[in-house]
C-alpha cells in the first residue's frame, strides 16, 4: 500500500492506495503517527478511496491508530469507504467507532 498526505486547514487527509493488509504496516503507521505528532494537525482523515482490499490486520491498526489519537484529542474520520471496504468496516461495526464521511 502507497499513502500520501496532505494537510488542509488542520486536517491531515491520508489517501490510501492499494491492499491494506499486514504489509502496510509500516507505510501507515509511519503516514498516521507524522500527522498525530504534528501540532498544526487538529484532526485525522483516512481516505479510503483508493482502497482494493483490507483484512483484520488493517482492522487491529484501525483500532490502534483509534487509542493513539484519542490520547492526543484529535479525531479520527474514515472518508470513501466503498464497496468491500465499507461492508468489512460496518461488519467490524467500525461505523460505531469511527466517522464515516
Amino acid at each position: 500500500m502507497r499513502t500520501s498526505t496532505q494537510i488542509i486547514n488542520g486536517r491531515a487527509v491520508v489517501v490510501l492506495h492499494g491492499r491494506f493488509d499486514f504489509n502496510a504496516h509500516r507505510a501507515f503507521r509511519d503516514s498516521c503517527n507524522t500527522s498525530l505528532a504534528s501540532a498544526a494537525v487538529r484532526e485525522l482523515e483516512l481516505d479510503f478511496g483508493g482502497v482494493e482490499y483490507l483484512d483484520g490486520s488493517a482492522l487491529g491498526m484501525l483500532l490502534l491508530l483509534k487509542e493513539h489519537a484519542d490520547e492526543v484529542s484529535k479525531p479520527v474520520v474514515l472518508s470513501n469507504c466503498r464497496g468491500i471496504v465499507r461492508a468489512a468496516l460496518a461488519g467490524a461495526r467500525f461505523d460505531k467507532i469511527f466517522s464515516m464521511a
